[in-house]
């Protein structure tokens, strides 16, 4: 693993806000422009490196869903969460639905090219950055290494997941906050358009707008039509303590939610401390504690529900670092045994290795030059130092199960 310079295209800002990634510059605090994609350098792995992410990244998320189904029993921690006790059948229920699926997740993880990757968090409910990682760097190597590969089969793998759960022609709603940022309005803009390829009739919503039919027990879009199966960029911890929340637990009120409601669980912080009592020493976790640091060396706290680097404190050689609390004010805290991010040209690098339909599906890199990766991290993108796969490998490796 290297980073490598690069020389950018000359209109590079202006193509990959073409092709959707309309966030590839914000403005810092005193309102100057920041570039979020940078392509002045790139990340080099090796097929090797490659296959190591891959296979860890599938070992992890089998170990989560392991974990999921322990904390959707525990009391203890659903209280930590601060899940209202009216949703923890449904809850439950979810895990044992075989009609729930899930679309993706995100595993954040440390890694510098040797010894083992070690796991940060996992961004399973809804995850950004999706499509600079899935578009953007895709074009970026179609456009200056059309001979070399790249850790990225997410679009694939995103039209197969919607191919094998949603019949051709059938309806899915695809809802975002009114209020939320650009970010995810494109996010649930490229998932539609993924969505369609797959033969799906799309059907663009808001968060705001979905409603609950009280005398047929249905939720409903603003044309009073049901809503039957719905992506939904809106965590489930925000859905469960506002109003509708309670209706989530009526049996006639059966709205199929993409991510289904177990993702709560699964993509808490709380994943970390019942992970590590359920695979103590695993070569790809972090010591982590619900219970205070009391027993870490160098340490980092992290809020339940967070994310862009929101409430974290990083304790480092006696000395702390915290990111402003945000959304995180007065959640509880799990706390993880710090570890270094390797730091390559003055940049530390955490590796986005995405999970779709089940299966480990690409790789995209933010880096940052602060110990906390917050809003101000660039997405800069990755090959790996390898022929291009040839199309029949890429479809032996769709038609392989998950």
């Amino acid at each position: 693993m290297r980073r490598v310079p690069s020389t950018p295209r000359p209109d590079a800002m202006r193509l990959v806000q073409a092709e959707g990634l309309s966030y590839a510059t914000d403005r810092d605090a005193s309102g100057a422009d920041r570039p979020y994609w940078r392509e002045d350098a790139a990340y080099e792995f090796s097929s090797d490196e490659v296959d190591r992410l891959e296979a860890v990244t599938d070992e992890l998320h089998a170990m989560a869903m392991a974990a999921t189904r322990r904390m959707a029993q525990d009391e203890t921690v659903l209280r930590r969460l601060g899940l209202p006790p009216g949703c923890w059948p449904a809850l439950r229920a979810s895990l044992d639905d075989e009609g729930e699926w899930s679309l993706y997740g995100r595993f954040d993880l440390a890694y510098d090219g040797s010894g083992e990757p070690r796991l940060l968090e996992y961004n399973a409910d809804t995850p950004a950055g999706l499509v600079e990682a899935a578009v953007s760097q895709w074009s970026w190597l179609e456009a200056l290494h059309p001979e070399l590969d790249q850790w990225n089969l997410l679009h694939e793998r995103l039209v197969q997941t919607f191919s094998r759960h949603v019949p051709p022609g059938a309806p899915m709603h695809f809802a975002v906050g009114a209020s939320e940022p650009d970010e995810d309005w494109t996010t649930v803009a490229y998932l539609r358009d993924a969505a369609a390829e797959a033969g799906v009739e799309t059907l663009g919503i808001t968060m705001e707008s979905i409603g609950f039919d009280t005398v047929r027990r249905r939720f409903v879009d603003e044309r009073g039509v049901d809503i039957a199966l719905c992506f939904k960029m809106y965590p489930w911890e925000w859905m469960l303590a506002e109003q509708g929340g309670g209706y989530q637990s009526e049996p006639g009120a059966r709205t199929r939610w993409v991510e289904p409601m177990f993702k709560v669980l699964t993509g808490s912080k709380a994943l970390l401390p019942v992970l590590w009592r359920m695979y103590p020493g695993h070569p790809n976790l972090l010591p982590a504690t619900f219970d205070g640091p009391a027993s870490l060396r160098d340490w980092v706290a992290k809020p339940v529900f967070g994310w862009e680097g929101a409430g974290i404190q990083v304790v480092r050689g006696g000395r702390t670092q915290a990111a402003p609390e945000r959304h995180t004010a007065g959640q509880q805290l799990v706390y993880q045994q710090y570890v270094d991010l390797p730091v390559l040209d003055g940049h530390r690098p955490v590796l986005g290795c995405w999970v779709v339909g089940g299966h480990a599906a690409g790789l995209g890199v933010r880096e940052s030059t602060s110990l906390i990766t917050d809003a101000s991290a660039r997405f800069v993108p990755h090959y790996l130092k390898a022929p291009r796969s040839s199309d029949e490998q890429v479809r032996a490796w769709l038609a392989q199960d998950p």
